[in-house]
């Protein structure tokens, strides 16, 4: 299995705690544990990320959230195109949960959200009325209320934090300003000089694969569509996306049979290489094959 479980790895030991946590359920009736013991406060485990609240060490003394991504994945550089809906996702939970840290009434969950649709055939029917307006509305509507307060993102190796000193399983940080407990030692980590932001992740990646300006201040309206990015391809119609973290469904319509998984010049490709990783290139067409007649 790609990425499972490595031993003695802390996230992954957090992972497994949030197992006996029902699919897409959030806290308070999930997994709470006393500040005081070791074991980590889950707020929320769905199949893709565990989330949980940083109480020995937080940067803020209003919130700070762990997202670990379920799958052991050692690098922010393995990610790919195919995997920005679960970037989309990541930012969308981080913002929601953060924002039910400020209104710990309701916390948010994919039974009474809509913009998280979910997975899971069983889900419960939505109810919307005890949540806040502000958990509610639109994402580019919530960027500008939460994008001034909220912090999400990652950290780049070399640089870490030094309280929360794992680097070889990928999880995201989300904090509340202002960060008054960082402390400037442990700040560089959240400094510009590491500090990966989401947002600015998700635009890199949408701007190589569609060559579409997405950075800015402001939400573009190509942020409201999440898989917006996620596929690559050439101008002869061949796909060349890389192979995503998530499962494949070529039934469910998700990536075409005539796909390559990997190709030379590839955003997952540039990330490997960047890592020293070589991955052999896909051959193309041939300059003869047979182009089949379509009858319309």
């Amino acid at each position: 299995m790609a990425f499972a479980p490595k031993a003695g790895c802390p996230m992954c030991g957090i992972v497994a705690s949030g197992l006996h946590t029902p699919t897409h359920s959030p806290s308070p009736n999930a997994t709470s544990f006393p500040t005081s013991s070791q074991h980590p406060e889950i707020l929320w485990t769905d199949d893709s990320f565990t989330i949980y609240r940083e109480r020995a060490n937080p940067v803020s003394s209003k919130g700070h959230i762990i997202i670990v991504f379920n799958l052991h994945v050692p690098s922010l550089y393995t990610l790919s195109s195919s995997d920005l809906p679960l970037l989309v996702t990541l930012r969308d939970l981080g913002s929601r949960i953060l924002s039910s840290l400020q209104a710990p009434s309701s916390l948010p969950s994919p039974s009474n959200s809509p913009y998280l649709p979910p997975t899971s055939p069983t889900s419960m029917t939505p109810n919307t009325s005890s949540m806040p307006q502000h958990l509610l509305s639109p994402p580019e509507q919530q960027d500008s209320i939460t994008s001034d307060a909220f912090r999400i993102g990652f950290i780049t190796p070399p640089f870490k934090d030094n309280k929360i000193p794992v680097t070889d399983h990928l999880h995201a940080h989300a904090y509340i300003l202002p960060a008054d407990r960082m402390g400037w030692w442990r700040g560089l980590a959240y400094s510009p000089v590491a500090w990966y932001a989401v947002d600015d992740l998700i635009a890199e990646i949408r701007e190589e694969s569609s060559n579409n300006r997405v950075r800015g201040t402001k939400g573009r309206p190509i942020d409201s569509v999440p898989h917006a990015g996620a596929r690559r391809g050439t101008a002869d119609g061949f796909e060349t996306t890389d192979a995503g973290l998530g499962t494949i469904d070529i039934e469910g319509g998700e990536l075409s049979p005539r796909i390559s998984i990997t190709s030379v010049g590839s955003s997952g490709d540039t990330r490997r290489r960047a890592q020293g990783v070589h991955t052999p290139p896909v051959a193309g067409p041939s300059s003869g094959a047979h182009i089949p007649h379509l009858r319309v």
